[in-house]
This record gives C-alpha cells, sequence and structure tokens, in this order.
C-alpha cells in the first residue's frame, strides 16, 4: 500500500477550490482511491463553495474566482 498526494479541483458555481488529497494506491482493482476522511474533505470544501463562504473554504487549499473570457 502507497500514499500518493494529488491536486484535486471543486468547482462550484464561480469559484475552484484547489485541494490537496491523499490517495491510497494497492494491487487491488478499486486503486487508486480516497480515504473517507479525505472524501469528506472534499465535500466540506464542496459545501462551503456552494455556500459561498471562501474563507471556509480556503482552510483547506486555494480558493480561485471564475471569470469569463470575451471572445
Amino acid at each position: 500500500m502507497k500514499k500518493v498526494t494529488r491536486t484535486k479541483l471543486i468547482q462550484e458555481g464561480e469559484y475552484v477550490a484547489e485541494v490537496s488529497v491523499e490517495l491510497t494506491q494497492t494491487d487491488d482493482e478499486w486503486s487508486p482511491y480516497l480515504s473517507v476522511e479525505e472524501a469528506y474533505k472534499l465535500d466540506s470544501v464542496r459545501e462551503a463553495l456552494r455556500r459561498g463562504d471562501v474563507r471556509s473554504a480556503a482552510r483547506y487549499g486555494r480558493v480561485f474566482t471564475l471569470m469569463p473570457v470575451a471572445a
């Protein structure tokens, strides 16, 4: 069993959060996968962004605002 750190992007509305999570790699079919704690962390970030609570989401990673680009 091996732990690997990856960055996940969570988008909700006009916000995107960049969150580091730890994936577990094994030799079975479900590999790589998140632990329950890591999945809850991503859920917490997603819920905070839905509420517009950027401060809470920023506790877990960097938060960005999306702006449309004029064509």
